[in-house]
């Protein structure tokens, strides 16, 4: 028992330092420009380019998304298609809300509860729960996922990926609007 206690402790400590280490605020990118109109951008057909790293900065799967985007008004539907470099395929369905002050919620089938964001200036931040499969399991990891629109047709998308509050690895991405 106290074995178990004093590993959740030191879980616990590390969550808390490796949270301290962030210093990033959405606020910090208000007046950035292209203004991010999520909307807007996400509306239509884009595609991604991906890889997921290891904690080591190895590149352990390439990807690309093909995603068919649509609102009607402050309701999104984002259709993602994942190729994956191991020949597999995934499918994700996000359901997007706008609320007032940039602030956005998010749902899709394989995420636990409901993703939470905000827009400010060129960039988008949004936090949540996904349940991931690997090797026959599934483990539920949290995503801090930040996105930052570069001109009105391309974005970068950075997200780092932990379990317990330790770093698993992150996932880049770059957004593509077709015309």
């Amino acid at each position: 028992m106290k074995r178990r206690l004093l590993l959740s402790a030191a879980t616990a400590a590390s969550a808390l330092a490796l949270g301290g280490c962030s210093t990033q605020r959405i606020d910090q990118y208000s007046q950035e420009k292209p203004v991010l109109d999520l909307r807007q951008y996400f509306n239509g057909v884009l595609d991604a380019y991906g890889v997921f790293t290891d904690r080591s900065g190895a590149v352990v799967k390439r990807f690309t998304v093909v995603m068919r985007c649509s609102w009607q008004g402050d309701a999104g539907v984002l259709d993602e298609d994942f190729s994956y470099s191991d020949g597999t395929k995934q499918k994700r369905v996000w359901r997007l809300k706008k609320l007032p002050d940039g602030r956005y919620t998010g749902t899709a089938d394989d995420v636990v509860g409901t993703a939470q964001g905000q827009a400010r200036g060129n960039a988008f931040y949004w936090t949540y729960t996904l349940s991931l499969p690997v090797d026959g399991s599934v483990y539920d990891v949290t995503f801090d996922d930040w996105m930052y629109l570069m001109t009105d047709t391309v974005m970068l998308n950075k997200a780092t990926m932990t379990k317990f509050g330790v770093r698993l690895g992150e996932v880049t991405l770059s957004f593509t609007k077709r015309p």
